[in-house]
């Protein structure tokens, strides 16, 4: 009933997180709820989420967000995909390319084929000669359009960005606030809940000031502000399998052309990142406190620059892991507030997006049925399950042992969610995706490949077809595949002529 509809939402905490959630909010319910922002200037940013995966795509799209413009506005790049250095072993790097990697031949999945074709020694040891993506990251290449049709799959290439998160939110600022969304300036000193219930009803601000809501998101960072210390939600923490809790970030000068993909270096005791914007390059060292110090680990990180640095490194410190439920009572935390994974996979971002799209399927009235909240949280804990699995497997599956980190990393107990896939595909060559996986089974075969996992078996169904046949099939889908990219305009170029760069 309309006297049951919720008409009042408060976002607490801005960046990208809380601006993300008040244009996608602003956007869906329309002009008839209003959405008030908290947040204070005195209070920073973590603002090291600079790297996207193609579902990003997907939000700015559903805002109505120019995609040049959003170039333009965060001065970003394109990502293609993620290349990792030294991860199996030093000297070994593979990448995660977004989108296929060849293509089935009826229902079988293309890497049995490969698998096939290269024990016969008919095929490459490169499982990515079969990626446009991939091979155009190689090239620093990229294009919206493919030059070939008949590029595998028939589709465009498929990518994400690198962009300033700082930027980035500011572009959702200016959004929301142009649909009406009413930022609030002001650091929250308490909450106001039923004596009852413990349903929130106001936060409180400094100068006794009060804002009332029926709705909370809770964007306020690793504090949890409303969700935990207000509702005592409780914590699950993952350092068992994820034992980074620390890293130091640091701009840097580049004057190459941007690549079009992410680099992750694995480092002693844990891994560096570099990530190409137009105006500078994102560097970072997430490491273990339990296998180095906050010292050295800086000398890794500065060590390793390839330019000259913009500022002095910053340290951030974190629990892997999320909270024991995402939405309690009236508040639903999004963003740090909600968990964290370490950047790995750039996944921090996209669980934003996708709590905003599973509150969107489960919104409440004013009543919050409770049916609602158990679905929101269930399938919110099976999708941070999935990726944490994810994570855990680049450290798992590695032949290292060349310090003690990675020797302990290789020895550990894993969940046993992540064993039953890692046993699947190591002998049958199978795996499947699961409901909540954002990462699908393209993804798990070029992570399980990369980090040295391969089956003992192929799929029988594979002889079916002649050797000959396959082995045809295969050449000419790397051929196009090798076309398609070496076609395509430099990043720089397509950069240029997107009219990308800000002006100055």
């Amino acid at each position: 009933m309309a006297e049951n509809r919720i008409d009042r939402i408060v976002i607490v905490g801005g960046g990208t997180a809380g601006w993300m959630s008040a244009a996608m909010l602003a956007r869906a319910l329309g002009p008839g709820v209003a959405i008030r922002l908290v947040e204070s200037e005195a209070i920073g940013t973590v603002g090291v989420g600079e790297a996207s995966i193609p579902q990003l795509r997907n939000f700015n799209a559903f805002l109505g967000l120019d995609e040049d413009a959003f170039l333009r506005a965060t001065e970003g790049t394109i990502k293609l995909g993620i290349e990792f250095v030294d991860w199996l072993r030093p000297g070994h790097r593979y990448m995660h390319a977004f989108g296929p990697v060849g293509r089935p031949l009826g229902v079988t999945p293309f890497h049995h084929y490969w698998l096939d074709a290269r024990r016969r020694g008919t095929a490459g040891e490169d499982f990515w000669a079969w990626s446009a993506n991939a091979l155009a990251a190689r090239a620093g290449r990229f294009g919206r359009t493919p030059p070939h049709p008949a590029q595998p799959g028939g589709e465009p290439l498929t990518w994400a960005f690198h962009f300033d998160a700082a930027l980035y939110a500011r572009h959702l600022r200016a959004y929301a606030e142009s649909r009406g969304v009413e930022r609030i300036e002001g650091r929250v000193t308490g909450v106001d809940q039923h004596g009852e219930t413990g349903f929130l009803r106001a936060v409180t601000l400094e100068g006794d000031r009060r804002v009332e809501g029926d709705l909370f998101i809770d964007c306020s960072g690793f504090r949890g502000l409303l969700i935990e210390e207000a509702l005592k939600t409780g914590y699950e923490d993952w350092r068992k399998w994820l034992p980074m809790d620390s890293a130091w970030a640091v701009p840097s000068r580049d004057d190459a052309p941007p690549v079009p993909y992410t680099r992750a270096w694995a480092r002693d005791a844990g891994w560096q990142w570099r990530i190409p914007l137009q105006h500078r390059t994102g560097n970072g060292h997430v490491f273990s406190s339990a296998w180095t110090d906050k010292d050295a680990a800086v000398r890794v990180l500065m060590d390793n620059l390839e330019g000259e640095a913009l500022a002095e490194p910053r340290l951030l410190t974190f629990t892997t892991g999320r909270r024991k439920a995402s939405w309690n009572r009236n508040v639903v935390a999004l963003g740090l507030a909600a968990g964290f994974m370490e950047p790995l996979e750039s996944t921090s971002i996209h669980l934003v997006q996708s709590g905003l799209a599973r509150l969107l399927a489960l919104f409440p009235d004013k009543g919050f049925d409770p049916v609602l909240t158990a679905e929101f949280n269930r399938q919110t804990a099976d999708e941070y399950a999935c990726i944490r699995d994810f994570l855990v497997l680049h450290y798992k599956a590695t032949e290292r042992e060349d310090t003690p980190f990675w020797a302990d990393r290789r020895a550990m107990e894993i969940p046993q969610t992540l064993a039953e896939r890692m046993a699947l595909f190591a002998g049958p060559g199978r795996v499947f995706s699961r409901d909540e996986d954002l990462f699908k089974e393209g993804s798990w075969v070029q992570v399980l490949l990369g980090q040295g996992v391969t089956p003992a078996a192929s799929h029988p169904m594979t002889a079916v077809v002649a050797d000959d046949q396959v082995d045809g099939w295969l050449d000419d889908l790397s051929r196009i595949a090798a076309r398609t990219a070496a076609a395509l305009p430099s990043h720089a170029a397509f950069l240029d002529r997107a009219e990308t760069r800000l002006a100055g």
